[in-house]
């Protein structure tokens, strides 16, 4: 088994999938993982929302982790990887195991049943059924607006105790439930806040780290705010977050990732925004936003230098 409770902290970023001519760009990606290695990631989530994981085909999804693993192992550092199931039918979800049992992974990170909205005891039964089968170690994505179902923290306490279940991506978007579970939660078990937004205040409450599509642009600085707490420097670190807050706004101002895509792309770190159907590229408005962003960061780090 991974050991991946012990990894499950710090700031774990949800890599775009980069695509060009609706194929998986390859040499985008080695750019991509090389670039992120350098930089304060503590591990990758693979073909998840940010990855465009649903419009991945079963091969394009081997050779996006095969890729990612031969980049990240040549940084001469080792960074875990979690592959992004989701699925409706518990049947099909455990095929999906046994496909991806011999990649080189460190765990999964699985959502709720989408679309079937399932009971918290469907809920309950599911994840355990998973948990009980999968090779690697599975970290639980709570995500109801996208799923339309709430895994309710009762249950998520049940599956902690679950050894095969490491921690969860907490994007339930209720500060209470988070903060009742962070409370409440068995010692081992991780919690990584997904929401951009409150990266700052979940730290503050407890959580032991964050997987962040924004922590794509300006990856320093977002790590500088959890160790500046970590330190104590509560104050210096509330001024890391101001600095980096406003970019947790402008790369949600239309469905991600195709604003990440863009900057990514304007920075030269990906050779096109492409995303897949039915996500479209950002609107020109937006990309005039995101270009006047960028030339300013760029400005202030040349005055800095």
């Amino acid at each position: 088994m991974s050991d991946l409770r012990e990894q499950l902290r710090g700031l774990w970023l949800p890599l775009v999938t980069p695509f060009r001519g609706d194929e998986l760009d390859e040499a985008s990606l080695r750019r991509l993982v090389r670039h992120y290695a350098s930089l304060p990631v503590d591990g990758f989530i693979l073909a998840a929302t940010s990855g465009e994981g649903m419009s991945l085909g079963a091969s394009e999804l081997e050779r996006l982790v095969s890729i990612t693993r031969a980049e990240s192992a040549a940084s001469r550092r080792y960074i875990p990887i979690c592959v992004g199931l989701s699925g409706a039918s518990t049947h099909k979800m455990i095929d999906a195991l046994d496909e991806t049992a011999a990649w080189p992974i460190d765990g999964y990170l699985i959502a709720s049943p989408y679309y079937t909205r399932p009971s918290q005891r469907g809920l309950l039964q599911h994840f355990t059924a998973l948990a009980d089968h999968a090779s690697w170690p599975i970290v639980l994505y709570n995500i109801p607006y996208r799923t339309a179902v709430r895994i309710d923290n009762d249950t998520l306490l049940a599956l902690a105790e679950h050894p095969n279940i490491a921690g969860m991506k907490d994007c339930c978007a209720d500060r209470a439930q988070s903060v009742d579970l962070l409370r409440r939660r068995p010692a081992g078990f991780r919690v990584l806040t997904g929401e951009d937004a409150e990266y700052h205040n979940a730290l503050v409450d407890g959580a032991d780290g964050a997987i962040l599509l924004s922590a794509h642009v300006e990856t320093a600085a977002f790590a500088a705010v959890r160790m500046l707490l970590w330190e104590g420097n509560q104050e210096a670190a509330q001024a890391q977050w101001r600095e980096v807050s406003e970019l947790t706004r402008l790369l949600f101002t239309e469905p991600s990732p195709s604003p990440a895509k863009h900057w990514l792309w304007r920075c030269g770190l990906i050779d096109s925004p492409e995303v897949r159907l039915p996500m479209v590229e950002v609107s020109s408005e937006l990309a005039a936003s995101l270009d006047r962003e960028i030339e300013r960061r760029a400005a202030l780090q040349l005055r800095r230098a």
